[in-house]
C-alpha cells in the first residue's frame, strides 16, 4: 500500500473557476463552515454533489456495443473523433475536454468535495434532526461518486484479490490544506467505505424536501444505488431486498414502456421523455452534465454499425419477436436510439456563445429489475428470475401478448442450452442451471441499455473478453484480464504522486 500526495484541490480549482455550482467552494476552507449556516445553504451545496459529467462517451466505444462504420463516419468535432477512436482501441487518453475520462475524474472528486463540505458543515452546526436528510444525501452522494470512480479506474471487485488491487482515494474530509496526503488504498477498502456510507446514509433519506426528486437521492434512488453496489459485490439477498424497495409497486407501470410510450412518438418526443424528471417513471436519478455527446454519438465512427444493429435490435429478442425500439438513421452511419437531447445555456447573447448540457439517466427501475432477476438466478430462484425477465420484456417487445409471449423457466433454459460457460467468469461460480438465466438477463441489458454506458460495467464484473473488428477485418482483443480494463489515472493526478495503473 503506497502513500501518495494527491492534490484534489488543485485539480478541482480549474473546474470550480468555471463550473462551480456553489460559490462557497471558491472561498478559503476556514471560511466555509461560517458561511454555510442553514439547511438551505447545505441543500444548495448538495446540488453539485453529483458527478456532472458523461461516462457513456468513453465507456460505450470500449464495449462490445461498438463497431467500425468506416472512414466515411465523422463526428465533425475533433476531440470527439479522437476520443471515440482511442477508446475503441482501448488506448489511454489524457484530454481534459467534456466527455473524457479525465473530465469525469475531476467532476467526481468535485462532487465528493461538496458532499464532504456539507457533512462538515452539518457537524459544525450540531447535526440536529433538521439536517438528517441532508446528511443522508451527502453520504449517498459521496458513496456514489467513489463507486463510479473505483468501477472505472480500478479492477472489478473480487474478494480474493481486492485487498491488494489498487483502489482510488476515498476522501472523507474537506480540503483544508493545499497538499493533502491521500492513500490510494485498495479496492476492498473503497468497497468497505462505500458500504458504510450507504448503510449510514440510506436510513436518513427523505423524499419530502425536494421539488424535483429525480435529481437527488430519494429513498427509491438510494435503494437503486444499493442494488447496483451489492450486485457488484455479489451479495444476492441484499440485491433482492434493495431492488424490491426501489421498484415500489413492482409492476410494469414503473418501467420504461418502449412499446406504448416511445414507439408511437416522434424522435424528439422520445428523447424528451427518455431523460424527463416528470414524464418517465423509470428515471430514479438524473444529472445534467456539460457535454457535447448529443452532437456526435449518432455519427461517431466506432458506434452502432450494421452488424451490431442486427445483433442488438433487428434480430429480435429471446421471444423471437421484434424489439419495440425505433432505430433511427439512414444506414449505419447514423444509426441510433433516441435517448439524448441537448440544452444550450447561453452565456453571451450577443456572441451567441454558451455551454451545451445533456441530461443523463444514472439510475432506473429497468436496471433495478434486472439486477434483481440476476440475483434470483444466482440463488436458484428461477421462477422469480423468469417473472422479472417477462416483466422487462412486456414493455420492450413489439406487440407483446402476455397470453402468448410469457416465458417459462424451462423456455429460458432451452433457449440458452449449451451456452458457453467460459464467456462469463466472475469471482463467483455460475452454476450450469443458473447460466441460461444470467445469459438471458445480460443479453436483455445489453440491448435495453445500449448507449447508456452500463454494458461496460457488466463486462468488467463478469470478466468478459471484448473483440473489436475494423472494416478491413482486423481483430483487436481485450482479454479477460487485460490491464486496460482499468482506465488510466489522469496525468494531472499522476503528477502529484498517485500511482498509475499498470500497462
Amino acid at each position: 500500500m503506497k502513500n501518495i500526495k494527491f492534490n484534489i484541490i488543485r485539480i478541482l480549482a480549474m473546474a470550480l473557476l468555471v463550473f462551480s455550482c456553489s460559490e462557497v467552494l471558491d472561498e478559503a476552507p476556514d471560511n466555509r463552515i461560517e458561511n454555510i449556516d442553514t439547511p438551505d445553504k447545505i441543500a444548495e451545496l448538495l446540488v453539485g454533489a453529483y458527478p456532472e459529467a458523461a461516462y457513456v462517451s468513453f465507456l460505450e466505444p470500449m464495449s462490445d456495443n461498438a463497431g467500425d462504420k468506416g472512414p466515411s463516419a465523422d463526428t465533425g468535432i475533433d476531440f470527439a473523433t479522437t476520443l471515440n477512436q482511442r477508446m475503441f482501441f482501448w488506448d489511454d487518453i489524457n484530454d481534459v475536454d467534456e466527455d473524457t475520462p479525465t473530465n469525469y475524474w475531476n467532476r467526481a472528486y468535485k462532487a465528493i468535495a461538496q458532499a464532504n463540505q456539507a457533512l462538515a458543515s452539518i457537524e459544525a452546526l450540531g447535526g440536529g434532526t433538521e439536517y438528517s436528510y441532508l446528511k443522508g444525501e451527502a453520504l449517498l452522494c459521496r458513496a456514489y461518486a467513489h463507486f463510479m470512480l473505483v468501477s472505472i479506474f480500478s479492477k472489478a471487485y473480487n474478494p480474493n484479490t481486492a485487498t491488494s488491487d489498487l483502489g482510488i482515494p476515498y476522501v472523507v474530509e474537506p480540503e483544508t490544506v493545499l497538499l493533502g496526503d491521500y492513500n490510494r488504498g485498495t479496492v476492498a477498502e473503497v468497497y468497505e467505505n462505500i458500504k458504510k456510507d450507504i448503510e449510514n446514509g440510506l436510513p436518513l433519506i427523505e423524499d419530502d424536501n425536494y421539488e424535483v426528486g429525480a435529481f437527488h437521492f430519494t429513498v427509491r434512488a438510494a435503494h437503486a444505488f444499493a442494488s447496483r453496489f451489492y450486485l457488484h459485490a455479489g451479495k444476492w439477498e441484499k440485491v433482492i431486498a434493495h431492488s424490491t424497495l426501489a421498484l415500489g409497486a413492482g409492476n410494469a407501470t414503473v418501467l420504461r414502456d418502449w412499446e406504448n410510450e416511445y414507439s408511437p412518438r416522434t424522435y424528439s418526443e422520445q428523447t424528451l421523455r427518455y431523460s424527463s424528471s416528470t414524464l418517465e417513471p423509470a428515471n430514479l436519478l438524473l444529472v445534467s452534465a456539460e457535454s457535447l455527446y448529443n452532437r456526435y454519438h449518432f455519427s461517431a465512427r466506432y458506434q452502432l454499425n450494421n452488424n451490431l444493429a442486427g445483433q442488438l435490435f433487428f434480430g429480435g429478442n429471446l421471444l423471437g419477436k421484434a424489439w419495440a425500439f425505433d432505430v433511427y438513421g439512414s444506414g449505419d452511419l447514423f444509426y441510433n436510439i433516441p435517448k439524448y437531447q441537448e440544452y444550450f445555456k447561453v452565456t453571451n447573447q450577443a456572441a451567441g456563445t454558451g455551454n451545451a448540457f445533456v441530461t443523463y439517466v444514472l439510475l432506473s427501475t429497468d436496471e433495478v429489475l434486472l439486477n434483481r432477476a440476476e440475483a434470483y438466478a444466482m440463488l436458484g430462484q428461477f421462477e422469480n428470475a423468469t417473472a422479472d425477465i417477462n416483466l422487462s420484456l412486456s414493455v420492450k417487445t413489439d406487440g407483446y401478448n402476455p397470453e402468448e409471449d410469457e416465458l417459462t423457466a424451462a423456455d429460458i433454459a432451452q433457449i440458452y442450452q449449451g451456452y458457453p460457460a467460459s464467456i462469463y467468469t466472475p469471482f463467483y461460480p455460475i452454476t450450469e442451471t443458473s447460466l441460461p438465466f444470467v445469459a438471458a438477463i445480460l443479453d436483455i441489458k445489453r440491448t435495453i441499455f445500449y448507449n447508456d454506458g452500463l454494458r461496460w460495467f457488466d463486462i468488467k464484473r463478469h470478466n468478459m473478453q471484448v473483440r473489436h473488428t475494423d472494416i478491413l477485418g482486423n481483430v483487436y482483443t481485450l482479454t479477460k484480464d487485460d490491464n486496460r480494463k482499468q482506465l488510466q489515472i489522469p496525468e494531472a493526478a499522476q503528477s502529484f504522486g498517485i500511482t498509475p495503473n499498470p500497462r
